[in-house]
């Protein structure tokens, strides 16, 4: 019975319960005093976080770059070789057109190869990052991928950060350190399914709770009666939304109604119109001698409730004035694609909009792009990858500027997740999975057009030369997770004391904020 009564709770729980009889006995339980303060944080005004995460090992090597002629030469070295070289172009040189000969390379210029994209977009972080060890300059420069060109007006105007070198730590860990085993270090590295579990929860796979959720859980009661918007999902079931009390809310993508609810919601059910109505009394009932039975209705009867609010709260005028992405070209064939990425974002910036008429305070988001596991054909896959995550963010930002005559930007930050960054060498056309790498911060709340936490020595072992920062090809972390989320945390409104709950491993930093939000 004791098992049965535990599955029970599990059910209720992880399926939209509202109530359960017993209590969490866990040190998050014993924290929920900070139900009330998060309450009263809440009263501020309206916060989101917006997680985008990049499924699949984005290759942040060519996301975020050290163009110093150090630092370039090295990555020249590493990437300009394999039958599809992958290294990008150097700040300033002017796109090649298709079938010449490039004046940098020597090839024949195809459009799915660096040489048709133009150099890479220099940016000049506001505090000097400092020089690490093995890296001979004076001065460290930077410049994007040439297809994140929509994001450097953001970054300029101060409303987008990098955040470097960042990954799963348990602790601070050394390459020497690293490769003697002689620090704690996270379960199953370079593993897809772990590696985005220890992202979004802090364990691997099989974890049940994830920081976003357990965000949520803390600040649910600021949301009244509509709590159940808490936490929601354009890209389905997520553990980093998953919390000990709350339940995320999964929502459709760029589609009026925003959750459809088949049958019930109709005025007619198989040439009935009294079809709807007796359908609902049959989920509905709860009078079943089984407590499974007795939940389900419950829960899908709550449900259905939810949903005729949502969708009520999604007609108002705000919500419908967002309009829809913009026409979005792949960069590699030319053709028009659909923007998935884009239509989350501008789904997320409508359930935004109903914010006001649900009383909601503070949500968090959770959306997500595939493609970005690029052992082959990266010069296809990453071009495009990055372009639909640039076309989207800008469009995301320029959507929230104006949200009812409203700048809600400063009240939401976005930022980018992935499983890990991938190898410094080329396999001859991609690359594998690797640990550390750079992420992005976008909200009018960042200290934008700045470069927090270290970024690595770059470079592969080679001759005399020993990278301090890289092991086997992959960087190791000098920023965790747990760094990056807490400083988001913070300004969401999560206290010091729960931050140190959430994740265990913050004090084994000593700078569990790292400064990037206002």
């Amino acid at each position: 019975m004791k098992d049965l009564r535990h599955t029970r709770r599990q059910f209720m729980a992880t399926t939209g319960a509202v109530g359960i009889a017993a209590p969490i006995a866990t040190a998050f339980g014993m924290q929920l005093a900070a139900f009330n303060s998060a309450a009263s944080q809440s009263a501020g005004g309206y916060k989101a976080l917006v997680c985008i995460f990049q499924l699949g090992g984005n290759d942040s090597n060519n996301t975020v770059l050290a163009s110093d002629t150090d630092s370039w030469n090295r990555y020249w070295a590493a990437r300009n070789t394999g039958a599809d070289p992958i290294a990008l172009m150097p700040v300033g040189t002017a796109t090649a057109a298709v079938g010449s000969v490039s004046p940098v390379t020597g090839r024949t210029v195809a459009a799915r190869t660096p040489e048709a994209w133009g150099g890479i977009l220099p940016f000049t972080p506001k505090t000097a990052q400092a020089i690490p060890a093995g890296t001979n300059a004076t001065t460290r420069t930077f410049g994007f991928h040439p297809m994140l060109a929509p994001l450097l007006p953001i970054y300029t105007a101060g409303r987008l950060a990098v955040i470097a070198n960042v990954g799963s730590l348990v602790e601070p860990v050394t390459k020497a350190q690293f490769q003697a085993r002689a620090k704690k270090l996270p379960a199953n590295l370079f593993s897809h399914n772990d590696q985005q579990a220890v992202w979004q929860a802090g364990l691997t796979e099989g974890v049940r709770t994830g920081w976003g959720g357990q965000f949520g859980d803390l600040m649910a009661s600021g949301n009244g009666a509509n709590s159940l918007y808490t936490a929601m999902s354009t890209a389905g079931n997520t553990v980093f939304l998953s919390g000990r009390t709350i339940v995320q809310y999964q929502v459709a993508t760029g589609a009026t109604p925003a959750v459809a609810v088949n049958a019930v919601g109709g005025t007619t059910l198989f040439g009935s119109n009294q079809g709807p109505a007796k359908m609902r009394e049959i989920i509905r009932d709860t009078g079943f001698v089984a407590n499974m039975g007795s939940d389900h209705a419950t829960i899908v009867g709550r449900s259905l409730d939810a949903s005729v609010t949502l969708n009520s709260a999604a007609t108002g005028a705000l919500v419908t004035a967002i309009p829809p992405p913009p026409i979005y070209r792949n960069p590699i064939t030319n053709n028009v694609e659909t923007n998935s990425l884009s239509v989350q974002l501008q789904t997320v910036a409508r359930m935004i909009a109903a914010a006001p008429a649900l009383g909601l305070r503070r949500q968090v988001f959770f959306v997500a792009i595939g493609g970005h596991d690029s052992h082959d054909f990266q010069n296809t896959a990453q071009p495009d990858n990055l372009s639909k995550l640039a076309n989207a963010m800008a469009t995301f930002d320029a959507t929230l500027a104006n949200i009812g005559g409203v700048d809600m930007r400063s009240s939401v930050t976005t930022f980018t997740a992935s499983d890990f960054s991938r190898t410094f060498n080329t396999n001859g056309d991609g690359t594998d999975h690797a640990w550390g790498g750079h992420h992005l911060v976008m909200g009018g709340a960042v200290n934008g057009g700045d470069m927090y936490g270290q970024f690595p020595t770059v470079g592969s072992d080679l001759g005399t030369f020993r990278n301090p920062d890289q092991s086997g090809n992959t960087h190791i972390p000098t920023t965790s997770v747990d760094q990056y989320a807490a400083t988001l945390g913070s300004w969401f409104g999560v206290s010091n004391t729960d931050l140190a709950v959430i994740f265990p491993n913050l004090k084994n930093f000593a700078r569990p904020n790292l400064g990037f939000m206002a």
